[in-house]
């Protein structure tokens, strides 16, 4: 059988933490709390749990908090937790088979994480498989009877585990802001981060938000080292930027760069609310049904159905047609993302 240390970072979590635990409890070999730098009753609750309690100054990186996390385990594996994940009772009984019966020469194990739809997060799908467990010193093999290498890949499993991620709100005023600091200070952010960046903004993001944003973004889209996907992604939010600052020639620059880079709901969705706030019903009607039935969603799953699907039934109620208004809106009422 394995060991396991849990390591957590933490800050105001007094809501939380328990309920996290309490479903890890009599898995877990060792727990890691670091906090960094909580004001509330977090290192209170915490202590119920474990001597393991650290301090952590907090330097705008969340990398560096969970490697300190990391620094202090001394189990065989670790597992890396949030306070508002869970383990229900199914999977508390998977997590224990599965610490019973894993192979030592398995680096890392992914485990599925659940419940993104019902909490507005960044993502455009339910339930996805995720590194979880890690191995926490790895060994090095060599391979093969002639032309002999060390194996560089780690053994990665798939488990059966499902992890419930049930926050108590969105988290999506800090990520902003993070943002908005990293971009500020010239930072290059990777592939990953830019297309997070721009999800969160069409996913949650308010005007300001996206103002913000706006000369990042348009800088993304004449970056020459940038993908073809992260252009059209970029097109997409400085279209939506330039549309709320209401400068017309911007707005169909990224528009039609994002609709050349093979278009997609998001754009069209920007398109419909244009012409809808330049009263075109026609137009606007085009680009909403667009949306909803002929492109797919690149960073909101939302753009492809219940925003268009309201956007045409808004249109249809401005032009008098009261049964395709209703149709619609009823459509947009009733419409939920595959998962």
């Amino acid at each position: 059988m394995i060991t396991i240390s849990m390591c957590m970072i933490v800050k105001n979590e007094e809501r939380l933490l328990a309920r996290c635990l309490d479903s890890a409890a009599g898995i877990m070999d060792e727990i890691i709390i670091v906090d960094t730098g909580s004001t509330d009753k977090t290192k209170e609750i915490a202590a119920r749990y474990t001597d393991k309690i650290y301090d952590f100054e907090w330097i705008q990186d969340f990398a560096a908090a969970r490697n300190f996390a990391f620094s202090k385990a001394s189990m065989a594996y670790i597992y890396s937790a949030d306070a508002d994940e869970v383990l229900d009772d199914q999977n508390r009984q998977a997590f224990r088979q599965l610490k019973e019966t894993l192979l030592p020469e398995v680096d890392i194990v992914q485990m599925y994480y659940a419940n993104q739809l019902d909490f507005g997060t960044i993502y455009n799908y339910d339930k996805e498989l995720r590194p979880k467990l890690f191995k926490r010193l790895r060994t090095f093999t060599w391979a093969e009877p002639i032309h002999e290498q060390v194996i560089l890949e780690p053994v990665i499993y798939d488990s059966d585990v499902t992890i419930m991620h049930m926050p108590e709100s969105s988290h999506k005023d800090r990520d902003l802001a993070s943002f908005a600091r990293l971009t500020a200070s010239g930072e290059r952010l990777s592939k990953r981060l830019h297309n997070i960046y721009a999800r969160e903004l069409f996913v949650s993001g308010e005007d300001k938000d996206f103002l913000e944003a706006g000369a990042f973004f348009e800088a993304s889209c004449q970056d020459t080292g940038r993908s073809l996907d992260e252009i059209r992604e970029a097109s997409c939010v400085a279209a939506r930027a330039a549309r709320i600052g209401r400068d017309t020639g911007k707005f169909f620059k990224y528009a039609l760069k994002a609709v050349a880079c093979e278009g997609c709901a998001e754009i069209c969705c920007e398109l419909g609310r244009y012409f809808l706030e330049q009263g075109d019903l026609d137009e606007a009607i085009v680009w909403f049904y667009n949306g909803a039935y002929e492109t797919e969603s690149i960073l909101n799953i939302h753009s492809s159905g219940d925003i268009p699907l309201a956007g045409l039934a808004k249109c249809y109620e401005l032009a008098g047609n009261g049964k395709q208004a209703r149709e619609y809106a009823a459509l947009a009422a009733a419409w939920k993302p595959e998962v």
